[in-house]
């Protein structure tokens, strides 16, 4: 008998009807000489410090650090997990070969791998790998099933990281409740949740130290068209009126008309993080729930994979693309048939679909490609559902677009003062971008931004942010066709200066959080560290979800709107870890780059777990060395509930113009009110809002709708 084991009880049946195993049995199905069973995700886990020795149950700061001579797993201890394990053991124990039919990933390797040890089976195992769940991918796996031996290295890597996290955070968060957390809550310590709890400690306290200083700026306005210096920003008042001086009541001339016509591509395909991304800035949805839903839609056979780092597909993909988009054609959201014109669109143009190397690359695909629909039409998804299909759905359709074609006009002008010993003049200058041929953008109408203008976005930095003066921030190109102009013309214009402040970076939210958790590369100045961050950035895709939920869990960090703040805590723990490794990306950076070399067979694991144990032993002699009298603020649930007192609105600066006058006014800062875990959740309900506060209880923002959930604050 050949027995299958699945991540999940969904998958199994789906890959039992396939196979012919259709009698279902007590937790696995069984027919045409196949039985496939299933697991609830992790089965097993690595043993609590207390499996090892009795020493190890009650925390001591004399027992650190923790390192066991040889690490073992254990069953979770859940009685349903119980049940489900002694029938794989009894069925894994009696096979004749085994088919792991885990989800097709680290994760995925290690899960099953560690169920089979556990069940001690002894038979061969063979490795189905697919990043589809419809039938077809599920036959032509099971056609071309691999040896379990050609991920052994896959396997190693992820035992790896797992072994490593258990010495970090086991010890680490150890010695750090003991140290400092005054016996009142654990202080968790992880690889990647402290730097990221360090990103938004360092962005907050950049913020709260900002101080705003004044700059001005000086424009003009000619044929009804704003053009700027050239010459930046002034960084005070006399340098900007003398610079209006020179040009008040002098004529504007047009020294320069360039036109240059560009393209532009159609965005990348989506991997896991772009999508949250997306998901985030559109619906305010979280990581994690972005993370469930995509993960619904690829177990209904909607989309593929989506636990994937890469925006790109592999030339196989190619020949099923017109498949593919027949199916999303049939789709109906909000029953319409959205996608139909878009892709009629397609074969009306008579031309082969193209096939582009930013769309296509098999060197930049490991083990899954990018996140696309599968080609089955959808029915039945939620709201929220149909959310995120609709941005996979649009995305994929766009890449087949003919490129945007636009062209962007430059205008340079000049005034000229010849009162005086020696000459004086100022130059201006306006862009403007005219949209030739739409291309792409013709399938997201209003809703397309420019990749330079999401990567501004994302970017989190205000006015400011790099030298205090605006510097920093990414131009772009407005959108807008302008005037007709000759060089050389001339006449009159308005001169304006304008005084602005600059203003401070941005807060994280967690769009741009997961941003800077994915190129968290450029927070490190080792190249080769830099290099690996950039291909892994802090945490997998599929795990930073969990780990930003964890921040939150743990109090760290609270969400105001869409801002994610720290608390006290979060931000004396940062204060607190004096060992710099501990909170910053560089850690991670040497962790991904030599488990990226243990898949790859050029590093051995042996090394990896003996340069980590010396790592922990030297943070416990250097925290047990500290003699000081710090300590971690513990916020309870109450605490975190009430509101803080606001801090002092600076007082509003307004503009000093000369000639024709903008207002500006200086940032106001006000203290953030906390977080309430509950806000901004998916209503349980309609699923469409999101849970709102209100005076006395909860409800759902979409109650004018008729959402009638709510829920009383005494109820909770």
């Amino acid at each position: 008998m050949i027995v299958c084991i699945a991540e999940k009880p969904s998958v199994a049946k789906d890959i039992a009807r396939i196979i012919g195993a259709t009698t279902a049995r007590d937790g696995y199905m069984e027919g045409n000489g196949y039985q496939v069973t299933w697991t609830f995700g992790h089965l097993c886990e690595l043993k609590e410090p207390d499996d090892y020795t009795p020493m190890w149950k009650h925390w001591s700061l004399s027992a650190l650090p923790m390192i066991p001579p040889r690490f073992g797993i254990k069953l979770i201890n859940d009685e349903g997990i119980k049940k489900q394990f002694s029938i794989i053991e009894k069925l894994m124990q009696a096979a004749d070969s085994i088919i792991n039919c885990g989800d097709a990933g680290q994760e995925g390797e290690l899960i099953q791998r560690w169920v089979m040890q556990k069940a001690q089976a002894k038979c061969p195992v063979k490795r189905l790998w697919i990043s589809s769940m419809t039938d077809e991918a599920i036959k032509q796996g099971f056609q071309e099933l691999k040896d379990q031996g050609e991920y052994q290295a896959l396997y190693l890597a992820g035992l790896s990281r797992a072994i490593g996290d258990w010495i970090l955070g086991m010890n680490a968060t150890r010695l750090y409740t003991l140290k400092y957390g005054q016996n009142r809550q654990v202080l968790s310590i992880g690889r990647v949740q402290t730097p990221t709890l360090a990103l938004i400690v360092n962005r907050q306290k950049e913020i709260d130290n900002f101080v705003s200083e004044p700059y001005w700026v000086l424009a003009t306005i000619y044929r009804d068209t704003q053009f700027t210096a050239t010459s930046g920003k002034f960084t005070s008042k006399e340098e900007g009126e003398k610079a209006f001086s020179t040009i008040a009541g002098k004529p504007f001339t047009v020294t320069d008309v360039t036109k240059k016509k560009g393209t532009e591509a159609p965005p990348h395909l989506y991997d896991l993080t772009s999508l949250q991304v997306d998901c985030n800035k559109k619906f305010s949805y979280s990581a994690d729930m972005t993370l469930k839903l995509i993960q619904s839609l690829y177990e209904k056979k909607y989309t593929t994979y989506p636990r994937v780092d890469t925006q790109f597909l592999t030339d196989d993909i190619y020949p099923k693309v017109p498949q593919i988009l027949n199916g999303v054609s049939q789709t109906k959201i909000a029953s319409q048939q959205k996608y139909l014109p878009l892709i009629q669109q397609l074969a009306a143009s008579g031309k082969k679909l193209p096939k582009s190397k930013k769309v296509f690359d098999n060197s930049k695909v490991t083990d899954h490609h990018a996140i696309i629909p599968t080609g089955v039409p959808p029915t039945g998804l939620t709201d929220m559902e149909a959310n995120v299909y609709d941005l996979i759905a649009t995305r994929f359709i766009s890449v087949f677009y003919p490129d945007c074609k636009f062209s962007t006009t430059t205008v340079m002008g000049e005034v000229v003062n010849e009162d005086g010993d020696k000459p004086q003049k100022i130059e201006f200058k306006v862009s403007g971008k005219e949209i030739l041929e739409p291309g792409w953008r013709a399938v997201y109408a209003k809703e397309a931004k420019t990749q330079d203008e999401d990567d501004a976005a994302d970017n989190g930095s205000g006015n400011g942010a790099a030298d205090g003066n605006g510097a920093g921030k990414k131009e772009v190109v407005e959108e807008r066709t302008l005037p007709s102009f000759v060089k050389g013309e001339s006449g009159d214009h308005t001169p304006a200066l304008t005084e602005k402040w600059t203003t401070p970076p941005k807060y994280y939210t967690e769009a741009t959080l997961l941003r800077a958790m994915e190129t968290a590369g450029k927070f490190v100045e080792d190249e080769e560290l830099r290099a690996a961050l950039k291909e892994n950035g802090i945490g997998r895709p599929s795990s930073r979800a969990g780990i930003i939920e964890t921040l939150f869990k743990r109090h760290y960090i609270r969400r105001q709107r869409k801002n994610l703040m720290a608390t006290a805590t979060g931000i004396e723990l940062i204060d607190t870890i004096h060992e710099e490794l501990l909170k910053s990306c560089e850690l991670t950076g040497i962790w991904e780059k030599k488990l990226r070399d243990i898949e790859h067979k050029t590093y051995d694991p042996a090394e990896f777990i003996n340069g980590l144990k010396e790592q922990i032993n030297k943070i416990v002699i250097d925290v047990l060395s500290d003699n000081s009298s710090r300590r971690v603020t513990i916020l309870t649930e109450e605490e975190l509930k009430k509101k803080p007192a606001a801090k002092k609105k600076a007082p509003a600066k307004k503009a000093s113009t000369t000639k024709k006058a903008e207002t500006a006014t200086a940032p106001a800062t006000t203290a953030a009110a906390p977080a309430d875990p509950l806000i901004g959740k998916p209503c349980p309900v309609c699923g469409k809002g999101v849970i709102i506060k209100g005076k006395t209880a909860y409800g759902c923002s979409n109650w004018k709708a008729g959402c009638q959930y709510r829920k009383p604050f005494d109820q909770m």
